[in-house]
């Protein structure tokens, strides 16, 4: 009795490897049949009993497609896919645990799902670090100018005019600090420098330099800090000395007496800030045509292209005493440098790197004070009409000079009037200064 399965025979066993197999060799691959367990009661209603064919392996019915043995419409499809290498159900052949062994099977990355939410993330990142950077500068200001106080105000015209005042004051400079920079120590505080700038809306953006030694009659007023308006008595000085005897409005009250122009605000630096705004930056390249000397400011330089620091740029701006046109070459240097520095703070350099920007940001705001109504948006106006004009794209002067009297130089009143009007109709700017 053969009890092999059929096709099996002992004939057909040869020398196999294995099983009462002679031979050394292992048995060549083959697929082995599924053997289909048959259900309890198959053969009876009592349970398993023997097979029909007197105690054999029943006949294997052959695998037909994949749908099941014999064609039996019954099977559960036990070895569906089988025969395409996707066993237990993981495609690709790669055997239990999928193809990276890790019990499932990765997707394909969505990169643009992946892209956009990086996107998202950016742009939130942005804003709320642009938000917070607004209210951080925004409480860096110092608003202490009440430009409310100033009586008698000319009429507003086109455009902003800011009026720009470098002072020589020496608050929270050391002993130490004043020798170095050659401030001496004289108490309270004067104008070391005066420009004001106008922001024409249509884009004719002007400089104009106003000498501290210009010669003004000092008007009626209101004082800062007492509220008692002092009545006018023709008294003329120099226009320094006003600000000296009651500071910042006044200064802004005889400016607009005496040049008939409406000052929309007012920006005040000291010098210790203006120093510290330098050395911030890293320095401010620039070009002097001539070398000079002045043992008041500290000067010592030679002509050519050379990078300053706050020590050195402070005592560029402040020299007078050597040259021969004294406040108004000051004025043409002072011009010079804030527009070295302008673009200085403008590059990317600066711009894009947050270890430059925010601490060139922190010496900028901590040293400027500005009037009440001055915001953010105003300054940025103000530094960017700057960087503009000293960039060629508007126009830098002195006041126009018709002489002087007793060392005081005396503004041309035709002129002053010209470009007065010009400047409150936004019209390109004809007079020239010296």
């Amino acid at each position: 009795m053969n009890d092999w399965p059929e096709a099996w025979s002992d004939d057909n066993r040869g020398n196999r490897y294995g099983r009462g197999s002679a031979s050394a060799q292992p048995d060549p691959a083959r697929v082995m049949r599924q053997v289909r367990r048959p259900a309890p009661g198959a053969y009876g209603n009592s349970g398993p009993s023997a097979p029909p064919n007197g105690g054999s392996v029943p006949q294997q019915p052959s695998y037909q497609g994949g749908q099941g043995y014999g064609g039996d419409p019954g099977y559960d499809g036990y070895d569906s896919g089988y025969n395409t290498g996707q066993v237990y159900g993981s495609p690709g052949g790669g055997g239990p645990g999928g193809p990276d062994g890790s019990g499932t099977v990765r997707p394909r990355p969505n990169w643009r799902r992946r892209i956009k939410w990086t996107a998202i993330t950016l742009v939130t990142v942005l804003v709320v670090t642009s938000v917070a950077t607004y209210f951080w500068a925004d409480s860096k200001l110092h608003r202490d100018v009440d430009l409310s106080k100033v009586i008698d105000r000319p009429a507003s015209g086109d455009g902003t005019n800011y009026l720009i005042v470098g002072s020589d004051s020496r608050a929270g400079l050391s002993a130490e600090q004043k020798k170095k920079l050659h401030t001496g120590s004289a108490e309270g505080k004067r104008t070391d420098s005066m420009m004001i700038l106008h922001v024409a809306d249509n884009g004719d953006d002007v400089l104009i330099s106003l000498p501290r030694d210009s010669n003004v009659t000092i008007p009626s007023y209101k004082g800062s800090t007492s509220g008692k308006v002092y009545p006018a008595t023709g008294r003329q000085t120099k226009l320094n000395a006003a600000y000296a005897e009651d500071g910042p409005t006044l200064l802004v009250r005889t400016v607009e007496a005496n040049m008939g122009l409406h000052i929309d605000h007012y920006v005040e630096i000291g010098f210790a800030g203006f120093a510290n705004i330098v050395d911030a930056v890293g320095g401010v390249t620039i070009d002097i045509d001539k070398g000079f000397k002045d043992k008041y400011s500290g000067a010592d330089f030679k002509a050519g292209k050379q990078k300053l620091n706050g020590e050195q740029a402070l005592a560029f701006v402040r020299t007078r005493h050597a040259f021969a046109a004294s406040d108004l070459q000051r004025t043409k240097n002072q011009q010079k440098f804030l527009s070295a520095l302008a673009h200085q703070v403008a590059t990317p350099t600066t711009v894009l790197n947050p270890f430059k920007l925010y601490p060139t940001l922190g010496a900028g705001l901590d040293s400027l004070t500005v009037d009440k109504g001055m915001s953010l948006w105003d300054l940025a106006s103000m530094f960017w009409a700057m960087k503009g004009v000293s960039g060629g794209d508007g126009k830098s002067m002195n006041m126009p000079i018709s002489g002087s009297v007793g060392g005081n130089l005396v503004w041309d009143k035709a002129k002053v009037k010209t470009l007065v009007d010009e400047l409150n109709n936004d019209q390109k700017v004809t007079v020239s200064g010296d």
